[in-house]
């Protein structure tokens, strides 16, 4: 079969800490970075989890020295850290204040057999058109609990959520939200 992940480079980042996404207080799996481009998610390992959820402050700037990763299976970079160093409370100041909106699209095989690859590409492809692309997030998410209604994609716009609406409908309400702002 071979290998699932195939490192690729090690990474130096710098960024604000937003806080810690995961199951509940120290065990944390995922730290989000607000870097200029937007934010990322990063992987900590069980080693470092505990100690940081004690020592990082959301809205402190820290330093990440992380691993990438190729999925071969999916294709799908994954950034594992393996040193976290805070460097103090400063923000940037080009990060956007309000966080670009975000598309959560299930990629379980119950909406994947209904159509969780094409609503993907469908919409990829409309935002790409509309050049909305970079102004949003899409991630993929694990089973959203609404199985009846697969394919599940949610559109959040900062407090405001969407369910289950078409690709095209999503770009439109993204074109108004950024008109607003």
């Amino acid at each position: 079969m071979g290998k699932k992940y195939f490192t690729l480079s090690e990474l130096n980042l710098e960024g604000q800490f937003l806080g810690f996404v995961g199951a509940e207080p120290k065990k944390y799996k995922y730290l989000q970075l607000a870097v200029p481009d937007g934010t990322m998610e990063i992987k900590l390992p069980k080693e470092l989890r505990r100690s940081l959820s004690l020592l990082l402050v959301p809205g402190e700037q820290i330093r990440v020295f992380a691993h990438s990763q190729l999925d071969s299976h999916t294709g799908e970079i994954k950034i594992t850290a393996y040193q976290i160093i805070p460097i103090g409370t400063c923000p940037i100041q080009s990060l956007p204040l309000e966080p670009k909106a975000k598309i959560m699209v299930c990629q379980k095989s119950g909406c994947l057999k209904r159509g969780g690859k094409g609503l993907l590409s469908e919409l990829e492809k409309t935002l790409c058109d509309r050049g909305l692309l970079d102004k949003v997030t899409i991630e993929h998410t694990s089973c959203q609990k609404c199985c009846s209604s697969a394919p599940n994609c949610v559109l959040q716009l900062g407090k405001k959520k969407y369910k289950n609406i078409h690709p095209e409908a999503i770009a439109s309400l993204l074109e108004s939200h950024l008109t607003e702002n």
